[in-house]
């Protein structure tokens, strides 16, 4: 994720080029890694916190790696990273966390505040990650004061979901959608204001551009008071917060939401009760997350183990099946059901793909603010 977007030849990489697996497939398969005496020899275990309501990862994941390594995950769920942000901060004083998995763009939030360190990216295989994952724009994403904090785990969009029965679109469907009062909607408090002042930006109706907010505050300032104005006149319309996949999910299922802006898992949960999931005119939202090794790890050698392994064919595409995403390592589509490529290729053809919007680089003061809007916005 770039400081707006990533240049179109690194982003289109992108679904099409992963999910059809044809130049990326055959032939650069990594080869099966050796794991260190270090990591056998010591504890045996790991302490990862993750995201909740992803059932596949402890199903099929953990024991795939553990069968493969001797390494048992132990697994603590959390439903946003705002959740992991606070639980680590805590796990500084009791060393209970060894490896976390946030979004690229919070990175450089962990590392001034303390909680991360850098990988030893001679005990990792750098180049089993498909191009522009691990090197470019995203190379330097992931990398805080010449150490790499992040290594990426799998990649995703969050975009419109809606019912094939009841959601009124614009023709293309736009982020207006959202806030048009003719759909009932299920958000996330931050990426509504961010689809809102994208949807201002895109109508003309903003003094400078929406990504100004993300590198000045002032600007942001100026910008998003905009946003939560024009939101908040339009909150009449949501019917369902969400922070996690289960919220978004209950939604639709239970309260009664026609459109939401959520996560591609989502959409592919919800395909087969009459839910679709479209990229809107100005652009789906594109996300990275990855693993990060918390400062005080203790089990670093099984963490360096546990990173390899997301990066090899069969744990990449374990992981991306789990959520529903796209996975990051060569040769890893080849293993994944064609029901997901199937899935995301409906969804996104060569326009859209070239429209991804990839959230960028968001620091501690923004995140600080970016909360502040996020409650004012549903405390109104």
């Amino acid at each position: 994720m770039g400081d707006d977007k990533m240049t179109k030849s690194k982003s289109t990489l992108s679904r099409r080029t992963f999910l059809q697996g044809s130049a990326i497939g055959a032939g650069l398969l990594a080869a099966p890694a050796l794991v260190s005496k270090q990591a056998l020899a010591s504890s045996g275990e790991l302490n990862f916190m993750g995201w909740a309501g992803y059932p596949a990862l402890a199903e099929k994941a953990f024991p795939a790696f553990e069968a493969k390594t001797g390494i048992k995950v132990n697994f603590v769920e959390q439903p946003g990273q705002d959740d992991m942000f606070a639980q680590a901060k805590l796990a500084l004083q009791t060393g209970s966390l060894d490896v976390v998995e946030p979004t690229v763009d919070r990175i450089g939030g962990w590392a001034s505040n303390g909680l991360v360190q850098g990988w030893d990216t001679s005990k990792l295989d750098m180049n089993a990650y498909l191009p522009g994952l691990a090197d470019g724009t995203m190379g330097e994403m992931a990398t805080v004061d010449g150490a790499r904090m992040i290594v990426l785990s799998v990649w995703g969009t969050e975009a419109l979901v809606y019912s094939k029965a009841d959601a009124k679109l614009s023709t293309p469907p736009s982020l207006g959608d959202l806030f048009s009062g003719d759909n009932m909607a299920c958000v996330r408090p931050h990426s509504a204001l961010a689809a809102m002042g994208r949807y201002l930006d895109a109508t003309g109706k903003l003094p400078r551009p929406w990504l100004d907010g993300y590198k000045d505050e002032a600007a942001m300032v100026e910008l998003w008071d905009i946003a939560l104005a024009e939101a908040i006149a339009a909150k009449g319309s949501i019917v369902q917060w969400w922070t996690g996949e289960n919220e978004a999910q209950a939604g639709f299922l239970t309260n009664g939401a026609t459109i939401g802006l959520c996560w591609d898992s989502t959409g592919f949960n919800l395909a087969s009760q009459g839910f679709g999931y479209a990229p809107p005119a100005e652009g789906a939202f594109a996300w990275n997350q990855g693993l990060a090794l918390m400062s005080n790890a203790v089990n670093v050698e099984q963490a360096h183990e546990f990173a390899k392994w997301l990066a090899t064919p069969e744990g990449s595409s374990i992981w991306a099946t789990a959520f529903a995403a796209n996975p990051v390592a060569k040769g890893a589509i080849d293993l994944m059901d064609p029901a997901i490529a199937e899935y995301y290729n409906s969804a996104f053809n060569d326009e859209a793909l070239a429209k991804l919007w990839w959230w960028p680089a968001q620091e501690a003061w923004f995140i600080a603010k970016r909360g502040e809007y996020a409650d004012k916005f549903k405390a109104a």
